[in-house]
């Protein structure tokens, strides 16, 4: 991921309103390892349900502001973006606001993904080895790949008229 600053990711949100948009909390930059992220996430330290995604969207920042339910699932769910199945943590559903007339009549586009959005650490994980021969490496770089396209994805339905 390229490296953003505040500003760049403030304005980069297109399912906020102005108010929420001056209003949201950005984390330190200062640690991020950008070269280690395909999209940069983040939960809000004021408001307890609310998240933020920003990826890179043909060739600009996108920024999508997040809401969790309310529901707890019985089962473990997998993550779809990053859709490791031995998750060091917990995956809750986000909802999202389309853009436009679409998010104003209150249209939203849902997912489940890690609750503390730690997607980009999981796929560079070595995976174990499937069989003999099995190539790790191209298998991360696939993991990695599969999580770029899934965000990407998801960040296109948000923004989808």
């Amino acid at each position: 991921m390229q490296p953003l600053t505040e500003q760049q990711l403030k304005q980069s949100f297109v399912n906020t309103s102005l108010r929420e948009r001056n209003s949201i909390s950005i984390p330190s930059l200062d640690d991020v390892r950008w070269d280690e992220l395909d999209y940069l996430g983040w939960r809000d330290r004021k408001i307890d349900n609310v998240g933020y995604v920003v990826a890179w969207v043909d060739d600009e920042p996108v920024g999508v502001m997040l809401r969790t339910g309310n529901g707890r699932t019985r089962t473990r769910p997998q993550c779809a973006w990053c859709e490791d199945v031995h998750l060091p943590n917990e995956v809750v559903f986000f909802s999202a606001k389309r853009t436009g007339q679409a998010g104003r009549n209150g249209d939203t586009v849902g997912t489940l993904v890690c609750a503390g959005f730690e997607c980009s650490a999981n796929v560079r994980k070595r995976p174990p080895l499937a069989y003999v021969g099995f190539d790790v490496e191209a298998a991360r770089q696939e993991r990695i790949e599969t999580l770029r396209c899934n965000v990407t994805r998801f960040v296109s339905a948000v923004r989808a008229r």
